[in-house]
C-alpha cells in the first residue's frame, strides 16, 4: 500500500499542505519504532509507549537545534522603540536582517559591547533610594470580580432574614438587608468583611472606593438610608466586631441561631464608627480616633467615589507603628420599624473597586527608569556609520590610526543584542523604521502540526530514541550502550549532511567566483 493518501488532482487543487510528503509525523515515528525495535527477539524486549514518546520528543528537540532546517521567521517594521518582541516559541535565532526596497536582505550582526542593565533609583548623594513615594497597592479581589471568599473574610451568603444576602454581583460587593421581629422590636443585621494588609515599611495609607447607599423610606416598609463604610482597623476583635451581627447587636453567641424571644446582646459594634481606630491628622481631637474610613450614607441610590485624601494630606491614615492592619467593610440599614422578610422592601448597599495608595519605604531596589546604556545605544548614530571617503587631508590625519579595527564592527548594516530578561531584541538607531526579518528555531513541539520529522532525519530519530532508552535502563552492559551511541552519532551526522542540501552545480558556481578553476 502506498504512502500517498490523496490523488494528484486533490493535492494540487484543494491541498493546503504543499510539500508535506517530505515529513513524517512524530506519532508515526513512535508507532514505527515500537513495531521495528520493541518486542520479543528484538533489540528492546519491552518498553512503554509513554517512555518512547518522551524520548522521541527529547530527540526532536535536540535535532531541532542543530540538524533540522530552520523554517520559522517573522517580519516587522521596527517601531520607534527600536525593539522587537521575541516570538512565543523562540529558542534561538539563526539570522537577523533588514530588507531594502529591492527586497535584498542586509545581515545584522550581534554586538557584545553593550546591554540593558537594571537602572537603580538613586538619591542626589548617590545612595540607593528605597522611598516608595505614592504607589498604588492593589488588594486581593479589589474589584470584586470573584466571589467574596477570595481575599475577603466575612459572612458568606445570609438567609436570615430570608431576603438577606452578601455576595458579588457584576463586579460589585452587594449587601441585601431585611429585618426581623423580636419581643423588644424590629432589628436588622450589620455585616462586616475584612482583609489583612501588610504595611511593613509604609508610613501612611489613602483609601479610594466607590459606594452606593440604599434609599430611605418613610412609609411601609419604614427604614433609614443605607450606611456602608470602608476603613482601616488595627485589630479584629470578634467580641466587638462580628461578621454576622445584628444591629445594634449580635443575636447570640451563635450568629446563625434564632434566639427567638431574647433581646439582642450588645457585644457587636459593626454599625459604629469608632471601630475604625487608626489615627489621622484630621482626627476628632482626642488623639486616639480619627477619620480612617469612608462613608456612603446619602441614600441617593447612585454611586459616588470618595478618597480619604479628599481632605488633603491630613486625610491619610498613619500606619507607621504597625506591621499589618485590616481593611474593613461594614454595611447596615438603621431604623427598620417594619419587618421585611420577603421581597420587595429590602435595602441594597454596594461597594465597587477599592484601591490603596501608600507612601513609605519598599524592601526591594527601585527602578530608575530606562537604563542610560540602552537609551544611548538606540538613539546615538553608530560609529560605523560615520563614513569618510578619505579624499582630503583627513585621510593622512588618520594614518595608521585605524590599526586593530574589529571586523565585527566593520560594517554599516547595523547591530543588535538580545535582552533575554525582558524578552526583546534591541536594535541600533540606524535600523529604526526599517523592515526587520528574524529567522529563528524552536523545539518543534509547540503545536501538533510542528511535530514532524524530515525523512532525511527519520533514521536519526530511531537511533536517538533507541540510545536514550538503552542508556537509561539498568543492567544493560556498557558496550551495548556505546554501540547505540555510535549508531546515533553516525545517523545524526548523515542527517546533517543530507539536510545541508549541498548541490555540486551550485557549489561549483560559487567557487568560480573565488578564482578557482573547476573542470566539468
Amino acid at each position: 500500500m502506498g504512502l500517498l493518501d490523496q490523488s494528484q488532482n486533490n493535492y494540487y487543487k484543494n491541498s493546503s499542505n504543499f510539500g508535506k510528503y517530505q515529513f513524517t509525523s512524530l506519532d508515526d515515528v513512535i508507532n514505527q519504532f515500537l513495531v521495528a525495535y520493541v518486542g520479543e527477539g528484538k533489540i528492546i524486549n519491552k518498553v512503554s509507549r509513554t517512555d518512547v514518546a518522551f524520548h522521541a520528543q527529547r530527540a526532536m528537540q535536540e535535532l531541532s537545534f542543530d540538524t533540522f532546517k530552520s523554517i520559522k521567521s517573522q517580519e516587522i517594521v521596527l517601531p520607534p522603540t527600536n525593539t522587537m518582541i521575541l516570538p512565543h516559541d523562540y529558542v534561538n535565532y539563526t539570522k537577523l536582517a533588514w530588507s531594502d526596497s529591492a527586497g535584498i536582505e542586509h545581515l545584522l550582526y550581534p554586538t557584545s559591547k553593550t546591554s540593558n542593565p537594571f537602572k537603580i533609583l538613586q538619591n542626589d548623594d548617590g545612595s540607593y533610594d528605597f522611598w516608595g513615594g505614592a504607589i498604588q497597592r492593589k488588594i486581593e479581589n479589589f474589584d470584586f470580580s470573584k466571589s467574596i471568599n477570595v481575599g475577603w473574610t466575612g459572612p458568606g451568603t445570609q438567609k436570615f432574614p430570608t431576603v438577606d444576602e452578601v455576595k458579588t454581583v457584576d463586579k460589585k460587593l452587594q449587601f441585601t438587608h431585611g429585618s426581623k421581629q423580636f419581643n423588644s422590636g424590629v432589628f436588622s443585621r450589620a455585616y462586616v468583611l475584612y482583609q489583612k494588609i501588610d504595611v511593613r515599611g509604609v508610613l501612611d495609607l489613602d483609601i479610594t472606593a466607590t459606594g452606593n447607599s440604599a434609599a430611605a423610606s418613610a412609609s411601609s416598609p419604614t427604614k433609614g438610608a443605607g450606611v456602608v463604610r470602608v476603613g482601616l482597623v488595627s485589630n479584629i476583635d470578634y467580641t466587638g466586631l462580628g461578621p454576622n451581627g445584628w444591629r445594634p447587636a449580635q443575636i447570640s453567641s451563635d450568629p446563625w441561631a434564632n434566639a427567638a424571644a431574647t433581646i439582642p446582646k450588645t457585644n457587636n459594634r459593626n454599625h459604629l464608627t469608632d471601630i475604625f481606630d487608626l489615627p489621622t491628622p484630621a482626627g476628632t481631637g482626642d488623639g486616639t480616633i480619627g477619620y480612617s474610613y469612608l462613608e456612603f450614607s446619602n441614600g441617593a441610590g447612585t454611586e459616588s467615589t470618595k478618597s480619604l485624601s479628599d481632605a488633603g494630606e491630613n486625610g491619610r491614615v498613619d500606619v507607621s507603628e504597625h506591621d499589618e492592619v485590616f481593611l474593613v467593610i461594614t454595611s447596615h440599614v438603621p431604623n427598620f420599624t417594619t419587618v421585611v422578610d420577603t421581597a420587595p422592601g429590602e435595602s441594597v448597599n454596594t461597594i465597587d473597586t477599592i484601591l490603596l495608595d501608600y507612601e513609605g519605604e519598599v524592601s526591594n531596589l527601585q527602578s530608575g527608569g530606562e537604563s542610560t546604556t540602552w537609551s544611548n545605544y538606540k538613539s546615538v548614530k553608530p560609529s560605523e556609520n560615520n563614513n569618510d571617503d578619505y579624499e582630503d587631508d583627513t585621510y593622512w590625519q588618520n594614518n595608521q590610526k585605524r590599526y586593530g579595527l574589529d571586523p565585527q564592527h566593520a560594517q554599516t548594516n547595523g547591530s543588535f543584542y538580545i535582552d533575554n530578561l525582558r524578552g526583546l531584541i534591541n536594535f541600533s538607531s540606524n535600523i529604526s523604521g526599517k523592515t526587520v526579518i528574524l529567522d529563528y528555531i524552536s523545539d518543534s513541539l509547540g503545536t501538533d502540526g510542528e511535530m514532524q520529522v524530515h525523512k532525511f532525519a527519520e533514521e536519526a530519530m530511531y537511533k536517538c530514541i533507541a540510545y536514550a532508552i538503552m542508556s537509561t535502563r539498568a543492567n544493560v552492559q556498557e558496550y551495548i550502550v556505546r554501540r547505540f551511541q555510535k549508531d546515533k552519532f553516525a545517523a545524526v551526522r548523515k542527517a546533517k549532511l543530507r539536510l545541508s542540501n549541498l548541490k555540486l552545480e551550485e557549489l561549483s558556481q560559487i567557487l568560480r567566483g573565488k578564482s578557482k578553476q573547476i573542470k566539468h
